[in-house]
């Protein structure tokens, strides 16, 4: 028997190679078995966070599944005298316009205006009673955490011990781990070329999962915006009335407006046998007895499907991913029961290479066109480009073998154990 644990909507091994990503070894053994069909078991119940910090994460990386084994009395610490916005809601999205640039490596970023301000936050949340040790600073780039390092031990306004007790790190390194208070610096603020690493929802899960007692994001709204799921958090801190700007002292909600958010479609839901298809806007099952909540509401019967670029490889472009990335497993489409219509033949089955449309070909059942390990073909691709996205994968009689789902009888598997699936394009 083999019992894998573990959680593919945080981050997985970063592959470097764009070809290796390409060919699949971006995504993980784990992901390959929830890919196959084999039923994972989800663990439930949070003991970690106050639950204004897990309502988000659940809802949009989880559907709303997460349980909270913890009260909001529970994620009260004694003795800590710090003002939030929003009283019952330990966290605040604080509005920052600084400018981002290229760190002296030549390969990341760093923010100054960010850095000041992360450290008069840091400065205020000891003075409010938190010790060193139990704060956390974490943020995608290496340049604005060594940055960090050096402007809070020569700049900040306490002793310069306190501040090397506080923990700065990438976000990828607090991945597994967690503190009392964890301050969130986005560095990008570029409205033009993207946001870069913080593309991964993957990275924003593990940012807003770490903290025990509260989380405060310093960032740019206007460039992060225009990444959807980033759109979506901002309305919902905005709807919390925790979107701030102004002193730290004094606190007052923003009045900066964010476009609708969108759905957000979870087309490649490794679980769709078990778990929900889409990924809701960020009012959904969050604001109790609204017209958003989907405990009364159910699903949504205007679901639609779209494809993703996959998520396992950091390129050294700004932004190296689709904006619409989803943390699931790519190369794969589930679909519904029963299957929509064929891609080019909405009401038959495949039609063979060679064979005028409309007339079905002879023989046995037809491979459906798919989506091979280069990634999925987009609905206005050619049909024979798309079939010729098809890689090859090295010993093909091994364990490791690619499979496909029919689309005649798509709850079948052609190949049992550890393969890649093939599936064809959905619409």
């Amino acid at each position: 028997q083999l019992i894998l644990v573990g959680d593919h909507c945080q981050l997985g091994p970063v592959v470097m190679c764009k070809k290796a990503a390409k060919a699949g070894l971006s995504q993980s053994l784990f992901e390959r078995l929830v890919v196959l069909g084999i039923r994972p078991i989800r663990l439930q119940v949070q003991y970690r966070m106050h639950p204004a910090l897990s309502a988000f994460p659940s809802n949009i990386f989880y559907e709303g599944s997460l349980q909270n084994g913890v009260t909001a009395a529970d994620r009260v610490k004694k003795g800590f005298d710090f003002q939030w916005p929003q009283p019952d809601k330990p966290m605040f999205f604080y509005v920052t316009q600084g400018q981002e640039e290229i760190a002296s490596s030549g390969t990341s970023y760093l923010n100054r205006t960010e850095a000041a301000n992360v450290e008069k936050i840091t400065t205020k949340l000891l003075k409010a009673g938190a010790k060193p040790d139990q704060i956390g600073i974490i943020t995608p780039y290496e340049g604005q955490r060594s940055y960090l390092v050096q402007y809070m031990q020569f700049s900040g306004s306490l002793h310069t011990k306190l501040y090397q007790e506080v923990e700065i790190a990438s976000v990828d390194a607090f991945q597994g781990r967690e503190k009392d208070f964890i301050i969130l610096s986005c560095v990008r603020a570029n409205e033009h070329q993207g946001i870069g690493f913080l593309n991964d929802p993957r990275r924003l899960n593990v940012a807003l999962t770490r903290a025990r007692y509260g989380v405060i994001i310093v960032g740019n709204p206007k460039a992060l915006s225009k990444q959807p799921l980033w759109n979506h958090l901002l309305n919902y801190y905005k709807e919390q009335k925790v979107l701030v700007e102004g002193p730290l002292n004094n606190l007052r909600e923003s009045l900066m407006q964010f476009s609708k958010p969108r759905k957000l479609v979870n087309t490649i839901n490794p679980g769709a046998r078990f778990m929900t298809t889409a990924m809701y806007d960020a009012r959904e099952a969050i604001i109790p007895g609204s017209v958003y909540d989907r405990s009364s509401q159910g699903r949504p019967s205007n679901m639609y499907f779209q494809t993703h670029d996959q998520i396992g490889m950091i390129g050294s472009g700004p932004s190296h991913v689709t904006p619409m990335n989803i943390p699931i497993p790519f190369n794969l489409v589930m679909p519904p029961m029963p299957p929509p219509g064929y891609f080019g033949q909405p009401n038959g089955p495949a039609t063979g290479r060679g064979m005028p449309k409309g007339k079905a070909p002879r023989g046995g059942r037809q491979k459906p066109r798919g989506i091979g390990l280069q990634g999925m073909s987009q609905g206005n691709m050619p049909n024979s480009q798309a079939s010729q996205d098809v890689v090859s994968q090295p010993f093909s009689q091994g364990p490791l073998t690619q499979g496909y789902i029919s689309m005649s009888q798509p709850s079948q598997m052609s190949q049992p154990g550890l393969s890649q699936p093939e599936l064809s394009q959905v619409n």
